[in-house]
């Protein structure tokens, strides 16, 4: 058993924690959010992620996994500490990186302390970026803490950048593809061998450069993929070609692989957009311009328009139109509604003078916060009443097993955009709808 420290209660952290718990180790979370803390120490995890919330409590009942508000408790019982604070885009794309200095800083104020009041000999401590940060700040970390931090402290840093998809982030950290660890000697390789070895996935091990620079890397390569087939569903649309037989088509080649080649509405979400613009931010400040990223981007943006170009070859005229959006979440099996393409759509819609309806299954009270003039229906068929344009906007297993036949009993016009690509649409023409999907024909 290891005691594991995790500083940052928010989705990576607050994972990474409960699955280390349920591992059979002691561990620590602390967040400066109180009221999260207060909550997380009754049960209640302050977002959706499937399963977790299960853990938490079971993990906190076998007293393997507590909450705090305090950094130097952390530090003073942990022998690992997991830096997992966010890491937004600034202004410029950068990644604004003061949340892991700040925790930096405060860590090496705890080695003071204890260095002053503790008579033990042995306080080395194992640092680890899990947050997704530019290379080079492991550098800043190590170095932040050495100037703060009394003299004699042992420790080493290291990078361990989490893959953690919102939706089955549990799964994600007990059955990964692959674990990856920056490292500076042995003694680090050897804890993580030992805190990983009841997972059955290979361990790369690498510099800690190399580490940072891998999930970046990795993050700006699946957004591509998202922005070529989309990139290609245009053409689609232009000679009336599939682009679902396209992919699939692309995809039986083994160097390719199915995975990402989705066309729809656009990525979305915490990782991959900011990821972007900060690889491209970190690229320009080495001193190369990465112009293929950019472009990534801005296919990423036109996606979008397409939705508004599709409901004015529906509808001719938009204004005054009620527009029902079901989905808003940036992907199912989450609430999480940041950089959604949805949200993007529904303000576009309102632009347009357009009269907005929209459900998600758990992200409305999330964009209340946000758009709080839109009427929030109950359910799909409360949205679908009196619309004359329904979009599919977050493919939710829910709206697959929608009766459409009463959906069409319900709307005003029978006109449907697939952005997802999800719904049979020769099924839905069979019912009376005139819809259609992203790089496909109209059906």
């Amino acid at each position: 058993m290891k005691k594991i420290g995790i500083i940052g209660a928010g989705h990576v952290g607050l994972v990474t924690g409960a699955c280390f718990a349920k591992l059979e180790n002691s561990v620590i979370c602390v967040d400066n959010d109180k009221e999260k803390i207060k909550k997380l120490k009754n049960g209640v995890v302050p977002f959706y992620e499937p399963g977790l919330q299960d853990i938490v409590r079971k993990q906190l009942k076998n007293k393997r996994l507590f909450f705090s508000d305090s950094i130097d408790d952390l530090v003073e019982s942990s022998e690992i500490i997991f830096i997992c604070v966010g890491t937004p885009s600034s202004a410029d794309g950068r990644a604004d990186l003061s949340y892991v200095e700040q925790a930096s800083v405060q860590i090496a104020r705890a080695l003071n302390k204890i260095k002053k009041f503790s008579s033990k000999k042995n306080n080395y401590k194992l640092i680890v970026e899990k947050s997704t940060v530019p290379v080079l700040t492991g550098e800043w970390v190590k170095r932040t803490i050495e100037v703060i931090a009394p003299t004699g402290i042992d420790f080493d840093v290291a990078a361990n950048p989490e893959f953690l998809r919102e939706g089955s982030a549990i799964k994600d950290f007990f059955e990964p593809d692959r674990i990856v660890v920056g490292v500076e000697n042995e003694r680090t390789k050897k804890i993580f061998n030992e805190i990983y070895k009841p997972i059955d996935a290979p361990i790369i091990f690498t510099d800690v450069k190399s580490a940072e620079i891998i999930k970046h890397a990795s993050n700006s390569f699946l957004a591509m993929k998202i922005s070529y087939i989309n990139a290609i569903s245009q053409i689609c649309e232009k000679v009336g070609a599939d682009v679902e037989m396209i992919a699939e088509g692309m995809g039986a080649d083994s160097r390719i692989g199915r995975s990402f080649l989705k066309a729809g509405i656009g990525y979305g979400g915490s990782c991959f957009p900011k990821d972007v613009k900060a690889f491209i931010s970190i690229a320009a400040e080495l001193g190369y311009d990465f112009d293929l990223l950019k472009d990534v981007e801005k296919i990423n943006t036109q996606q979008k328009n397409i939705v508004i170009k599709k409901a004015r070859e529906f509808l001719w005229n938009l204004k005054d139109k009620e527009i029902g959006v079901l989905g808003l979440a940036f992907k199912p099996e989450t609430d999480d509604i940041r950089e959604s393409p949805s949200l993007e759509i529904i303000k576009l819609f309102l632009n347009e003078g357009c009269i907005v309806k929209c459900y998600d299954p758990k992200a409305m009270e999330n964009t209340k916060k946000f758009l709080p003039g839109l009427y929030y229906g109950g359910d799909a068929y409360d949205v679908a009443r009196g619309s004359h344009l329904l979009i599919l906007a977050t493919e939710w297993e829910e709206f697959k097993k929608l009766n459409f036949d009463r959906i069409m009993k319900l709307m005003r016009m029978p006109y449907i955009i697939d952005g997802r690509n999800f719904l049979d649409l020769k099924k839905l023409k069979k019912s009376g709808f005139i819809c259609c999907g992203i790089g496909k024909k109209m059906e």
